[in-house]
């Protein structure tokens, strides 16, 4: 049985600009977005700002970059577990009751970051910070993926991608002259308590009405049907596949932009000899293209497919990433700079179409868990992928063995865009809608 989308989603819609969306959006779909939005900027600024903050940590703390590393795995690791966990119960209890919830925990612990003492204390505070930080953005993107004309999909929740590099400016900001601005044990600290800020989206969120007609009905369904979906769902006969390749392609794109991305400071510094700051400098212009990345793929995405884009951003970032490697630029700043927006602009790009492509692949009945798992469990994988690259770096320049990270990164992503079917423009299906197909197709 199909279930109707809401007026904002019905498929008649004429104008496919860039943000043709969003005139036709309702009241309800405009405010959903800006709350996924802004909490994904923050979301997306409290991840970045730890990794911009290790030095002053390991001087404050007395901890070793080791520790610190450690501290950051240990986080990713848990952003899987809690992603998968959160979207599971966003599947049985709701999209807009598990997002608050989400937001006010990895807000929470955010906060409590700024009053870690030592090692120990930092480790778990950021360990139960990842539990919410791996569950919101899969949430908040099913929540308006369902909302969504299918002709749209991709505009709207690459809009939302679009956030991530705003929030890795901010971070930069929030680590650098924030944090500058105050006495080096205190600045520190301030840089994380403003991560409480995303909890004043709570507001905004209503926590039952805001979730899609479309989840509501197949939610009701399933209560009538006394049939209920369990966690480990997404790894039944009919779902294994889909769950298994966006995993993969999930990993790949995650593996690739974490092997080039987290080294870049270091890169700039050791091969092209420019300073710390010069060097943290170049990583915020490539924010800056970013942002122009996951919009223009967005765009592209709902016209050429989930598929292709994937395809032309991740060879494009390839290309991009071995000219700002190995180029002779030198540490030619008016080089460095346009080089640095356009390989910025592939790296964050790649991103853009996650959203819309796994909201697309699973069905309702398991969208959130399923999405949820596929992109943090890529992202847990990546870490994989940060370690290698210095294991790699003794045998080979440090430029050469993230450049060979990357490409077995992308390697993986092009494999499972081969595999998985192409879902633009599609209605978001239910188990019994797949169910329905697999009868008459028989």
């Amino acid at each position: 049985m199909a279930t109707a989308n809401p007026p904002s989603a019905l498929p008649d819609a004429r104008d496919r600009s860039l943000f043709g969306w969003y005139k036709e959006a309702n009241g309800k779909t405009r405010r959903v977005f800006w709350t996924v939005w802004a909490g994904w900027v923050m979301d997306a600024a409290d991840a970045q700002v730890y990794q911009y903050l290790i030095p002053l940590l390991i001087t404050s703390l007395g901890i070793t970059l080791t520790e610190a590393g450690s501290i950051a795995s240990a986080s990713y690791f848990a952003a899987a577990i809690g992603g998968w966990l959160g979207g599971w119960l966003c599947d049985r209890y709701g999209r807009a009751r598990v997002l608050v919830f989400t937001i006010l925990w990895f807000s929470a612990f955010s906060f409590a970051s700024g009053f870690a003492q030592n090692y120990e204390q930092m480790l778990v505070i950021r360990v139960l910070h990842g539990l919410g930080f791996g569950a919101e953005w899969a949430v908040g993107a099913v929540l308006l993926g369902e909302m969504i004309n299918p002709k749209h999909r991709g505009k709207a929740l690459g809009a939302v991608q679009a956030g991530a590099p705003i929030g890795s400016g901010i971070a930069a900001m929030l680590a650098g002259p924030v944090a500058a601005s105050f006495d080096p044990d205190l600045g520190w600290r301030i840089a994380f308590w403003v991560g409480l800020a995303p909890a004043l989206l709570i507001f905004f969120i209503r926590r039952g009405s805001d979730d899609a007609e479309i989840y509501k009905a197949t939610r009701e369904r399933q209560i009538a049907e006394k049939r209920r979906t369990g966690i480990g769902d997404i790894f039944a006969r009919r779902v294994l596949g889909v769950t298994l390749l966006a995993s993969l392609l999930s990993l790949g794109v995650q593996g690739a932009a974490y092997s080039v991305a987290n080294y870049l400071t270091s890169f700039m510094t050791t091969e092209r000899g420019l300073a710390q700051s010069v060097a943290g400098y170049l990583v915020l212009v490539n924010s800056a293209g970013g942002f122009f990345g996951c919009l223009t793929n967005s765009y592209i995405s709902d016209i050429a497919g989930r598929r292709t884009v994937f395809q032309l951003f991740g060879v494009g970032f390839l290309i991009m990433a071995s000219i700002y490697l190995f180029g002779p630029w030198g540490a030619n700043l008016w080089l460095l700079v346009p080089i640095g927006m356009v390989y910025g602009f592939f790296q964050f790009g790649m991103y853009a179409s996650f959203g819309p492509y796994f909201t697309e692949l699973f069905p309702t009945e398991m969208r959130g868990s399923g999405q949820a798992f596929a992109y943090n469990s890529g992202r847990a994988g990546a870490a994989l992928f940060i370690t290698g690259v210095p294991l790699i770096a003794a045998f080979m320049p440090l430029s050469a063995a993230m450049a060979t990270l990357g490409i077995v990164g992308i390697l993986c992503a092009l494999v499972a865009t081969l595999l998985l079917p192409e879902t633009a423009g599609r209605k978001l299906q239910s188990l019994s809608d797949m169910e329905g197909a697999e009868a008459g197709g028989r």
